[in-house]
């Protein structure tokens, strides 16, 4: 999601719903990277739209929250995702997946989130 448009905050309905659901975006992103960095080994977190409502998940390997909870543990249309998997940062951030997380902002590209919101 990386380009002209990464990095910033998310606008429109999103970015109310973000602040609605989280309290801030500062929250939202806290909650994001904690879910980032409990996931044990290989996965994902993810922000869902579940019954009309934003939530955060995170499944093992490549599960996906469309797989719904008894085979994922999560369910809701995926909005944003994460990777968070070794391989997608072991060259840059070696074993820190606190610092990719954290740098996982910078190339956000909001507009296309809201797309899929």
């Amino acid at each position: 999601m990386a380009g002209s448009q990464a990095g910033g905050a998310p606008s429109g309905k999103l970015g109310d719903d973000i602040k609605a659901t989280f309290g801030s975006l500062d929250a939202f992103k806290e909650k994001f990277e904690a879910g980032g960095l409990g996931r044990f080994g290989s996965g994902w977190v993810w922000l869902v739209s579940h019954n009309g409502k934003l939530e955060i998940a995170s499944t093992a390997n490549q599960d996906t929250p469309i797989m719904g909870k008894a085979v994922s543990g999560a369910e809701g249309k995926p909005i944003l995702g994460c990777d968070v998997w070794e391989h997608a940062y072991y060259l840059k951030y070696q074993n820190r997946r606190a610092d990719y997380l954290k740098a996982f902002w910078n190339v956000v590209n909001w507009a296309e989130v809201a797309k899929n919101y």
